[in-house]
């Protein structure tokens, strides 16, 4: 992969929103030229789609929850981790999965309305799987921190400890 391809990759990365013409100059390439390198990563699939990072915390009425599930997995012969990865990532409870190291194999991010409907997705979807050994379920309580962006409150700098003296 080119250096120009790897810049613009980062900025991407970095803020999806941006116009052609300012990556164009923020990498020192025409906008054309930019525009080619743009349509053949995203042919190539070095370039998936454009998301927005949302603070759902901020947004009224939302009561969703999220959970880490660590997964250990009898792997299938042939196709090692992929058959049962392929059949856990297509279930809508599941925005992300990864082949981890260390003592389970798969991480599992769900989302889902309530601490219920994820327990149920573990006990009647995930659980019943004929590879999976064991589950682990460990749900999100505060996000600091997704995709190298800071969730911030507005008072998180103020110390709200009770001064306490002698």
């Amino acid at each position: 992969m080119e250096e120009k391809e790897i810049e613009l990759l980062k900025l991407l990365e970095k803020n999806g929103r941006l116009e052609v013409e300012t990556i164009a100059s923020m990498i020192d390439l025409d906008a054309d030229k930019t525009k080619e390198m743009m349509e053949k990563l995203e042919k190539e699939s070095a370039i998936l789609g454009y998301s927005t990072l949302v603070n759902w915390a901020k947004v009224l009425k939302y009561d969703g929850v999220t959970a880490m599930i660590d997964v250990k997995v009898t792997p299938t012969r042939g196709t090692g981790f992929d058959k049962v990865a392929a059949r856990i990532y297509r279930f809508p409870e599941v925005k992300a999965l990864y082949l981890m190291s260390g003592s389970y194999d798969l991480s599992i991010s769900v989302e889902g309305k309530t601490m219920l409907e994820i327990s149920r997705f573990v006990s009647d979807k995930l659980s019943t799987l004929d590879s999976v050994i064991s589950t682990t379920t460990h749900f999100v309580l505060k996000k600091y921190k997704h995709d190298g962006i800071i969730f911030k409150e507005e008072d998180d700098d103020q110390d709200k400890r009770m001064m306490v003296s002698p």
